[in-house]
C-alpha cells in the first residue's frame, strides 16, 4: 500500500514537471505574466503645497512685446504712376514708365516696430525682411515737388536698399531713423557697455 502511493505521488510529481516544462504552458505562463506587465500600477499621490513667492498675476515687464504692430503698409504712390502714363506717350520716358507701372501694381512697403519688409514680384514671392538693428543710415529723396519721394536705407554690412515712390516718405524716414536708435539703446542697455559721455 505504501508502495502504491509513493508510485502515484511519483507519477503525479512526473506529470506537473512534464507539465511544467512542456511548450505550451511556458506560452501560456509568459503570455499571462506579459498582460500582467503592461497595466499600469496603482499609486496614490500625495498632496503637497506649492509656495510662490510672487503673485502670478502681475506679468514679467522685462520681457519684450512680441507683438507686431504696422505703421505703415502699401504700395508705391500712386501720383508715380499717374505722372509716368502721361510722360509715357514719348517714347524716351517709355522705359521709365514701365517701371512704374510695374512699382504701382507688384510693390508693397510694410514698416512695422520690429522690421522693414519689401514685396514684389507678380504673386508677392520676393520678400525682404531686416530688423532696425542693422540699419545704419536713412536717407531721403523728394520727387514731384516732395508729394513723394525715395527712400534709401543704409545697411551697416554696406548694402543700400532703395525704396522707391514711397508715400509719407519723411514720415518713414524718421520713424526708420527713431527705431534704429532705440534698438541700439537697447542694445547698450542688454549688454551692459557703458554709454559713455
Amino acid at each position: 500500500m505504501t508502495t502504491a502511493t509513493s508510485t502515484t505521488a511519483a507519477a503525479a510529481a512526473a506529470t506537473t514537471t512534464t507539465r511544467l516544462l512542456s511548450p505550451t504552458t511556458t506560452h501560456q505562463t509568459l503570455l499571462h505574466s506579459t498582460l500582467f506587465s503592461f497595466t499600469k500600477p496603482k499609486t496614490i499621490r500625495l498632496a503637497t503645497k506649492l509656495h510662490v513667492s510672487s503673485p502670478t498675476n502681475k506679468p514679467i515687464s522685462a520681457v519684450k512685446p512680441s507683438q507686431e504692430t504696422i505703421f505703415f503698409d502699401g504700395g508705391a504712390h500712386y501720383g508715380d504712376l499717374v505722372a509716368n502714363l502721361l510722360l509715357g506717350f514719348t517714347l524716351v520716358w517709355l522705359p521709365l514708365t514701365l517701371a512704374a507701372v510695374l512699382r504701382g501694381f507688384f510693390l508693397r512697403y510694410r514698416f512695422t516696430n520690429l522690421r522693414v519688409t519689401v514685396i514684389s514680384g507678380l504673386t508677392g514671392q520676393d520678400r525682404s525682411d531686416f530688423s532696425y538693428k542693422v540699419i545704419k543710415d536713412v536717407q531721403v529723396v523728394p520727387r514731384f515737388i516732395g508729394e513723394w519721394g525715395d527712400v534709401i536705407i543704409t545697411l551697416k554690412d554696406g548694402t543700400k536698399v532703395d525704396l522707391r515712390s514711397v508715400p509719407r516718405f519723411r514720415e518713414i524716414a524718421k520713424y526708420c531713423t527713431s527705431m534704429a536708435s532705440a534698438t541700439v539703446a537697447d542694445d547698450v542697455e542688454e549688454s551692459g557697455v557703458p554709454k559713455g559721455f
